[in-house]
């Protein structure tokens, strides 16, 4: 039973925070309820303060918070919605929200466009409000939308990125290009030979 069916020890305010939640979000309150220990654990894993730091969802992706990882860091910052260092319980629910099943495809595009906007800034070295950051993520949004439609189909997009190149840039990892060189350890020894193949 859910806290908001109970009469237990959870309070009315906390209920309200699920309902506002869940109804900003494709889950259902009692899912979110779900989330909300799934978020304590995560939240625990490492410095135990209550937010998911790098250093916890590092761990829980990999079980290794010591070296520094690229899809760890881009998975952080797209859960850092407030730009402050730690992921909320808030930013948690609502960023899992977009890659729910039942998400709005336009919101899943949205979210891409607003990652990819944000990681070019971040390796330009520039930082900017979050709203001019909204500003530049509406303006891309609406320059891709050619047919103003409200949505950015597949042609759409490719002839933004056509004009756009840095765009892709992101979505290239060069090291990819030889993955036994870059990652040696997940070389399997395979008893076919490379022209058996």
């Amino acid at each position: 039973m859910g806290c908001c069916q109970s009469k237990g020890t959870k309070t009315t305010a906390w209920c309200k925070e699920l309902t506002v939640l869940a109804s900003g979000t494709p889950f259902t309150v009692s899912e979110v309820e779900a989330l909300h220990e799934l978020f304590k654990k995560l939240s625990s894993s490492v410095i135990g303060d209550g937010f998911i730091s790098k250093e916890d969802l590092q761990f829980a992706l990999f079980r290794n918070n010591n070296k520094k990882n690229l899809f760890a860091n881009r998975m952080f910052d797209l859960f850092d919605v407030k730009c402050n260092g730690v992921i909320e319980f808030g930013e948690f629910v609502q960023s899992l929200g977009v890659f729910h099943p039942n998400a709005p495809v336009e919101e899943k595009i949205y979210c891409k466009l607003k990652e990819m906007v944000v990681a070019l800034l971040q390796e330009s070295n520039l930082e900017l409000s979050d709203d001019v950051v909204q500003t530049i993520v509406d303006k891309t949004f609406s320059d891709a939308d050619s047919k103003g439609d409200g949505k950015i189909d597949p042609e759409e997009w490719k002839e933004f990125v056509s004009k756009n190149p840095s765009i892709i840039k992101n979505m290239t990892l060069p090291y990819l290009k030889d993955v036994t060189v870059a990652f040696p350890s997940f070389v399997l020894i395979s008893e076919l030979g490379e022209s058996e193949m």
